[in-house]
C-alpha cells in the first residue's frame, strides 16, 4: 500500500462536510497511514474529538495548550512529523486564513510550519465558493504550491444545487496514493535550472535588464526538488528564496556569469531547463564611475552580443541529456519557437506570449504551449506557475504518461 507508514496530518474546519472526515480518517488508517487530526473550534461543533480520536487512535489537537496541564502542542513538531497535510473540509474562512497567513488557530499555525505537501479540499455553499475573494485566496494558495482538490457539484447543505461539495473521501485517498506513488519519480535525477533576469552594468549604479521575476524558474526548482531531484538553480538577481533542501542555489548577475556557471554545471546534469531571461546584449564599455548628465541631451551606448547559453549547451550536449528551453514571443509565436528548437538543439520548448493576459513576466500565473523536437505540441490554460511547473515536468520527463494528450504540428 502506497500509504503504508505515511504520516498524514488531517485538518478539519467548521463545515457540515466534517462528517466525511470520519470516513476519510478510517480509510487512511485502513491504507496503513498514521493520522494526526488538528481541528478548529468551529469544527468541533460538527464532529466530536471523541469520535475522531477513536478512529485515528490519537488524541485530537485543537488548542495550542492542553487545558488540564498546560502541555504545549508544538506546531513545529507536527510540521516536521507529517509526510503530507490535508485540510478536509476547508471552509472559506480557513482558506482565507491560510492564504493570508492569519495564524490565530492551531490548524493554520500548523500549516505555516508544514515542510511537506499540503492538500486542501474546499467545502462551502456555491455562492461562497464562486465569490471573488474565495477564488482569489484559492489562487494564492495554488501559487504557494498548495494542491487544491476541487469540490464537486450536487446538492449542498443549503439545499441548493451547485459546486461546493467536498470531494468524497475515497477519491481524496486515491489522490494521496497517486501523489505518494509519484512523489519521488525524479529521484536520482540531476536537474539544472536557470532563472530570473540578468543585469548588464552600464556604470556602478545603472544596468540594462528586463522584467523577469524568476517566479517560473523557482517554481520549476521547487517542483523538481519535491519529486526527489537534485536541483542546481542558477539565478540572476531576484528577491525570491528557495525552501527545499534538495536545491543548491548559484547566484549570478550578468549573462557572462550565468554562461560560465551553466557550462561548468551542465556536464554533470541529466536535464537542463533554461527559463532565465538572459540579456542578448551588454554595454561594450562599463564606466568606472557614475555617468553624469553634464548637460548632454543624449547618451549613446555601444552594445555587444552576450554569449548564447542555450546554443553553447547544445554544442556540448550528450545524447542522454535532455534540454528544455523557453520562448517568450509577441508575434509568430509557434514559428519562432520551432526555429529556436532547431537552433538551440532543444528537446522541448515552452512557449508563452505577452499577448496572453496573465502570462509572462512578474505574474503568478502563466499560459504555455509545450512543443517537442519531434513535431508535437501540448497546450494548457492559464494556471499558477507551480501548476505550470508540474505540467512542464510531467510532459518533458514523463512523456509516456500523456501520449494521448499530444497534438501534431
Amino acid at each position: 500500500m502506497s500509504l503504508q507508514g505515511k504520516h498524514i496530518l488531517l485538518g478539519i474546519s467548521g463545515s457540515i462536510a466534517a462528517y466525511k472526515s470520519a470516513t476519510l480518517t478510517r480509510l487512511l488508517i485502513k491504507k496503513g497511514a498514521e493520522v494526526q487530526i488538528v481541528i478548529t473550534q468551529a469544527g468541533k461543533e460538527f464532529i466530536t474529538p471523541v469520535t475522531l480520536s477513536a478512529l485515528s487512535g490519537r488524541p485530537v489537537i485543537s488548542q495550542f495548550f492542553a487545558s488540564d496541564d498546560g502541555t504545549w502542542h508544538s506546531h513545529v513538531d507536527l510540521g516536521l512529523w507529517a509526510d503530507a497535510m490535508i485540510v478536509a473540509p476547508a471552509t472559506a474562512s480557513t482558506i482565507g486564513k491560510m492564504a493570508n497567513g492569519i495564524a490565530d488557530n492551531m490548524l493554520v499555525t500548523t500549516y505555516l510550519s508544514m515542510k511537506a505537501a499540503v492538500f486542501v479540499a474546499p467545502a462551502m455553499d456555491l455562492d461562497m465558493y464562486k465569490h471573488i475573494s474565495t477564488q482569489r485566496n484559492i489562487e494564492r494558495l495554488k501559487s504557494d504550491g498548495v494542491r487544491i482538490i476541487d469540490p464537486t457539484e450536487g446538492e449542498l447543505a443549503s439545499h441548493l444545487e451547485g459546486k461546493g461539495r467536498m470531494e468524497e473521501p475515497e477519491n481524496i485517498v486515491a489522490i494521496l496514493e497517486q501523489f505518494f506513488a509519484s512523489g519521488n519519480d525524479l529521484e536520482k535525477k540531476k536537474i539544472m535550472i536557470t532563472a530570473g533576469p540578468t543585469y548588464e552594468r552600464i556604470d556602478p549604479v545603472r544596468f540594462i535588464g528586463n522584467f523577469s521575476s524568476g517566479k517560473m524558474g523557482f517554481a520549476l526548482a521547487e517542483e523538481s526538488a519535491s519529486r526527489g531531484a537534485e536541483v542546481t538553480l542558477i539565478t540572476g538577481p531576484t528577491a525570491l528564496s528557495t525552501s527545499h533542501p534538495n536545491i543548491v542555489r548559484v547566484d549570478v548577475e550578468s549573462a557572462i556569469e550565468m554562461h560560465a556557471a551553466a557550462l561548468k554545471i551542465f556536464p554533470l546534469m541529466d536535464v537542463a531547463i533554461l527559463s532565465a531571461a538572459v540579456a542578448d546584449y551588454r554595454p561594450e564599455q562599463v564606466a568606472d564611475e557614475k555617468i553624469k548628465r553634464s548637460g548632454k541631451e543624449n547618451l549613446t551606448l555601444s552594445l555587444v552580443s552576450n554569449p548564447d547559453i542555450a546554443a553553447s549547451l547544445g554544442e556540448i550536449k550528450k545524447p542522454e541529456q535532455l534540454t528544455i528551453g523557453f520562448a517568450l514571443e509577441t508575434s509568430n509565436e509557434e514559428i519562432n519557437a520551432i526555429k529556436k528548437i532547431e537552433n538551440k538543439h532543444f528537446d522541448y520548448i515552452v512557449l508563452n506570449s505577452l499577448n496572453d493576459q496573465g502570462a509572462g513576466f512578474a505574474h503568478d500565473t502563466n499560459k504555455v504551449t509545450i512543443l517537442s523536437r519531434d513535431g508535437k505540441k501540448r497546450s494548457f490554460p492559464l494556471k499558477s506557475k507551480r501548476e505550470v511547473a508540474k505540467d512542464i515536468i510531467d510532459t518533458a520527463l514523463k512523456p509516456s504518461t500523456i501520449d494521448n494528450e499530444w497534438l501534431y504540428l
